[in-house]
């Protein structure tokens, strides 16, 4: 029997392969949405996924106008910070922050699921969120990834 076939291969990064993917926000609901993009930008979906690698793929999300929230969370949903100052405490209802800047919600939502480390702020680079269907990203020749309605 051959041992050598059975060693792991961890990946390294110069042999990482980066593709550009877009996904459409319409009628997506955020949460699932979220998941989904933080496993693509991680490259848990990659057979040579190492979690010490940067090794995942840019994703382009267009028409963040259109994303959904299930439930009551448009009246419920709040977002808490502290300023560091005596009663500094902030709370932003999602309505607020979605009709400020609606890029805002999915960077925070998937910005919650990276790593808390400086490989995670490196990973979330690889996020780009865009209003409407227009993007900069033409000349990368982004591949379409369709999911299912929600």
């Amino acid at each position: 029997m051959d041992y050598l076939s059975f060693k792991t291969i961890s990946a390294k990064k110069n042999s990482v392969v980066k593709y550009w993917i877009i996904i459409d926000a319409t009628n997506q609901i955020l949460g699932r949405l979220s998941t989904k993009i933080a496993c693509i930008i991680m490259g848990k979906h990659k057979p040579f996924f190492s979690p010490h690698i940067n090794c995942g793929d840019h994703v382009i999300v267009i028409n963040s106008n259109k994303i959904r929230l299930s439930g009551k969370k448009w009246n419920d949903k709040k977002y808490i910070y502290y300023t560091g100052y005596p009663s500094g405490k902030k709370i932003i209802p999602i309505k607020n922050l979605f009709n400020k800047n609606s890029r805002n919600i999915i960077y925070k939502s998937v910005r919650g699921m990276l790593p808390k480390n400086r490989l995670g702020r490196l990973i979330f680079k690889n996020l780009h969120v865009y209003p409407e269907s227009k993007h900069k990203h033409e000349a990368q020749k982004p591949i379409l990834l369709k999911l299912k309605k929600s």
